[in-house]
């Protein structure tokens, strides 16, 4: 395949593209070639005509190309699709995540992290939830459809994209919907044994929060006889490895009436009734504000406070507010798992915030764990910024 369409960068600005960094930003670009439209593959070219490799290129964005190959490794055909999600396919498996009893919720493709910028791949029990971030994955849409079917055989039965929403952000029209077949009558998404109702149609981001399996199962080690606050619990997947942890109660806390049914249905899939299982429909905050001193640990999993940088200082502020409302009232001996997935805010920052809200709450605290997303969203060593999610679990004493 020939790529005709082409960018020029201004001086030195290929040091980034030469360390294999994925993103060309719009002032970068010193000049176009060609008739380049949304979502075409080009070639990245130094100032003095040097090939860089090859991206996505998206006109009008701050991220004006997404780099898929650097140097001359032009030929970006279904073999190539299908050897890259061959690769994330196989190293998920290498990790117990899928074709192993109990688990069959993972991230398959993450974005930079795989390779893919622009891309997100989630599996839930044969079933893949597709999210295209750019136009140029969009256009690639059959191309990565050809190669999930073809990486995953018989354990793919069924292809959601929910792209809808995203791209009409770009001003791109799309529809969400089944591509591909669609999910079986057994369906049944596991996680550490733990089973979930995953609402793909209408759910947040691809309809669950992979991100935090491995968090949520510290959660469930550490949860035997006591009573646990899920606070921002969406469909409760902390309330269920809490649970099956051996926790004697949970309630789930919600602003949304429709994830807290959710949760229910999750807790009563897993064997707990109403009685193991509470749902309480507030404001996180005001909630709080009456006081968590009946709980023996407490989870703070808000969504993202800062979506920029230039949100950064009102997010930390936010977050302190939480977590000092929080801590103000927790009994002594009590744990406090706390996140941010605000990827502006770094592990530093927000280490440093949660001590700041510890000091105005007055309490003293022990950092028992440093948290952090799971091997299924990788980093790529390239590419940092795709390091967002953190965390802390707090002694308070």
């Amino acid at each position: 395949m020939t790529v005709e369409k082409a960018i020029y960068l201004k001086p030195k600005k290929e040091v980034s593209i030469l360390r294999r960094h994925p993103w060309v930003f719009s002032g970068a670009i010193r000049a176009i070639e060609g008739a380049v439209q949304a979502g075409d593959l080009v070639a990245v070219h130094a100032n003095k005509g040097r090939l860089l490799g090859y991206g996505h290129y998206s006109p009008g964005a701050s991220i004006a190309v997404r780099m898929l190959t650097f140097n001359d490794e032009e030929i970006i055909d279904q073999d190539w699709w299908n050897s890259k999600v061959r690769s994330a396919v196989d190293m998920r498996k290498q990790l117990g995540l899928m074709g192993v009893a109990g688990n069959s919720i993972c991230r398959l493709i993450h974005a930079e992290g795989d390779g893919a910028s622009g891309l997100i791949v989630d599996y839930y029990d044969r079933v893949a939830v597709i999210q295209t971030h750019s136009a140029g994955m969009r256009e690639a849409l059959d191309s990565i459809q050809e190669a999930l079917i073809h990486s995953l055989g018989s354990e793919l039965v069924g292809i959601y994209n929910k792209s809808a929403k995203l791209l009409r952000k770009l001003k791109i029209a799309a529809e969400d919907g089944w591509i591909y077949g669609a999910a079986p009558d057994d369906w049944k998404p596991l996680e550490y044994g733990g089973a979930f109702e995953i609402d793909i149609l209408l759910g947040q981001k691809t309809g669950f929060f992979v991100d935090q399996r491995e968090n949520r199962a510290l959660l469930g080690r550490l949860s035997k006889g006591k009573s646990v606050l899920n606070v921002f619990s969406y469909t409760g997947g902390f309330s269920v490895a809490a649970l099956l942890g051996g926790a004697t109660k949970v309630d789930s806390l919600d602003s949304s009436s429709r994830a807290l049914e959710l949760a229910q249905i999750n807790a009563e899939a897993n064997g707990f009734g109403k009685d193991a299982h509470g749902c309480i429909e507030a404001d996180a905050m005001e909630y709080l504000k009456s006081g968590v001193t009946g709980y023996d640990i407490v989870v703070l999993d808000p969504p993202a406070f800062a979506k920029s940088v230039s949100a950064r200082h009102k997010a930390v502020q936010g977050y302190k507010r939480i977590n000092s409302r929080a801590l103000e009232s927790m009994k002594p001996g009590s744990l406090l798992f706390t996140f941010s997935c605000s990827q502006a805010v770094d592990d530093r920052l927000f280490t440093h915030t949660v001590i700041s809200a510890a000091i105005q709450a007055e309490r003293e605290v022990q950092i028992l764990h440093r948290l952090h997303q799971p091997p299924d969203h990788p980093v790529s060593a390239f590419h940092p910024e795709g390091s967002y999610l953190k965390g802390l679990v707090i002694r308070v004493n």
